[in-house]
């Protein structure tokens, strides 16, 4: 058995770009521009590893606090293949052997189960059992329950060398796979991944009430918020949202 311990950047629209009413955004919240992952054996050697950007199709503008964060830029992107190749290539990667993702927090696996079914490709190769490093190391570290801790507080704590290279998918892989290393037990195992995409985004509710969260932060600042200032709020909302930056 080995394990596939992978990592996902996104991208997504950004607000001050009209909508292209051809790209149907509603099933693609958010676009995986870079996988970075490693392969590991049943004894957790390096057997392989993985990392690639992706050209994005829907969002090919990179938003500004993306390209903060990860330092992906368009012009990186240009020349990078599309998911569907890309995707080819990950699962030539992941291979026949059975297989465990393990992920930094499970929005990592719904996102790239999204992303399949939106290019309309077959999700059969993609493993069912996962585990949720996250998880592990949160009970790991006691942390407080409804809490969860981030990649860099648990690397620094496990006195794991790095170079403070955190929201790169490949590095972020990287990282989850030594902590995973270091807290493994005979307790941590893998469960199977079951979602209904389309049920759990019916569910969610369906609009956000953007004037009284606005108003709320009016009320906080004791001031009018600016247009700016009212984008960057509402897209740090739902982007808080999705855990998608939690590390």
């Amino acid at each position: 058995m080995n394990y596939i311990i992978y990592d996902l950047e996104f991208n997504q629209r950004d607000p001050s770009i009209p909508k292209d009413d051809t790209n149907n955004i509603k099933d693609l919240p958010f676009e995986i521009i870079q996988i970075g992952a490693i392969k590991l054996d049943q004894n957790f050697n390096i057997i392989s590893k993985f990392n690639t950007l992706i050209n994005p199709t829907v969002y090919t503008t990179i938003h500004p606090y993306v390209e903060k964060l990860t330092k992906i830029n368009s012009k990186m992107l240009s020349s990078c293949e599309n998911f569907p190749k890309i995707y080819k290539d990950f699962l030539k990667f992941v291979g026949d052997t059975e297989t465990v993702f393990c992920v930094w927090g499970k929005v990592d696996i719904k996102e790239l189960l999204r992303n399949i079914k939106y290019y309309k490709l077959s999700t059969s190769l993609i493993s069912k059992y996962y585990i949720d490093v996250q998880e592990c190391a949160s009970k790991y570290f006691n942390v407080e329950k409804g809490c969860k801790i981030g990649l860099k507080n648990a690397v620094e704590l496990l006195n794991i060398v790095n170079k403070d290279e955190f929201h790169d998918a490949y590095y972020d892989a990287y990282y989850t796979s030594e902590v995973f290393k270091k807290i493994y037990n005979e307790n941590i195992k893998p469960r199977i991944y079951t979602t209904n995409l389309s049920r759990k985004i019916s569910n969610r509710k369906k609009t956000i009430d953007n004037i009284a969260l606005i108003k709320e932060f009016e009320k906080i600042y004791n001031r009018k918020m600016t247009k700016e200032e009212q984008d960057i709020i509402k897209l740090a909302y739902l982007m808080g949202r999705t855990n998608q930056f939690v590390k």
